[in-house]
């Protein structure tokens, strides 16, 4: 039930979604011309500000001003977790290769360091809210590319039935007391490391952190006014990870 009132407040949370919801709203109660003009003028001024590189880098910046990395270069982890999120499903089932999303850093940054020695093994985590037979599970397909890159198989561990980062934790917990990992690394983009570090936190694991997927510039070039369909994009996932950071807190969740 949590899974789906997570989606459907998924939906509203998006600045597309209250722009449109004002424009037919204005369009609805057009007999009423002051307010619907109101309506509409308010639709299309939340579009362009959550559409322009200083609103949305703003609130990146944001996001991501709580990542803190205690990456230590000097450690060999006895394992790096790498959280999912980087893969895109629908078009992996189409193609039957790996298809990536912006998140791809995730998986590059964990095969790094296998491949440097810097980590013994790698635990993948993350399943998929498909419940189809042939869903595909994002830790089974970056499986088979860790292989694919030439990382022993006994180096990999999969954790393919967490659909959301506080079962990430739980059943992470579960394979790293099985195998006696004592040295963690848990890697995840920069805005979702605060949140997905106190999921951690909170089933009393505290990996060292690395951050991946950074996304927001430092703010020191001149930005652009005219309204860019990625920087709405990029406005909608800082506030998504806003409200499911207090969501998960007001659950318990994570540690604060």
């Amino acid at each position: 039930m949590f899974l789906l009132l997570s989606k459907i407040l998924d939906l509203f949370l998006g600045p597309l979604t209250w722009g449109v919801l004002f424009i037919v709203l204005g369009l609805l109660l057009r007999r009423k011309r002051r307010l619907a003009a109101g309506l509409q003028v308010l639709g299309l001024a939340v579009l362009y500000t959550f559409s322009i590189e200083p609103v949305a880098g703003g609130l990146m910046r944001w996001v991501e001003s709580g990542a803190k990395e205690t990456y230590r270069p000097e450690v060999v982890y006895d394992a790096v977790i790498v959280l999912g999120g980087g893969l895109d499903p629908d078009a992996t089932e189409r193609s039957g290769r790996p298809e990536y999303n912006a998140a791809v850093e995730r998986i590059l940054r964990g095969y790094e360091l296998l491949r440097e020695g810097r980590a013994r093994h790698v635990l993948l985590s993350g399943g998929s809210l498909d419940t189809r037979p042939e869903a595909v599970i994002e830790a089974t397909v970056l499986q088979r590319q860790l292989l694919a890159w030439g990382i022993a198989p006994e180096r990999i561990v999969v954790e393919g039935h967490s659909r959301n980062t506080r079962e990430n934790a739980l059943d992470s917990k579960k394979l790293i007391e099985e195998r006696g990992w004592k040295t963690l690394l848990l890697i995840t983009s920069a805005a979702h490391l605060p949140r997905a570090y106190g999921c951690f936190a909170a089933v009393g694991l505290r990996p060292d952190t690395l951050a991946a997927d950074v996304r927001a510039s430092d703010g020191k070039r001149p930005p652009s006014w005219l309204p860019r369909a990625n920087h709405l994009s990029a406005s909608t996932d800082a506030l998504r990870e806003l409200a499911g950071r207090v969501v998960y807190r007001l659950r318990g969740w994570t540690e604060a």
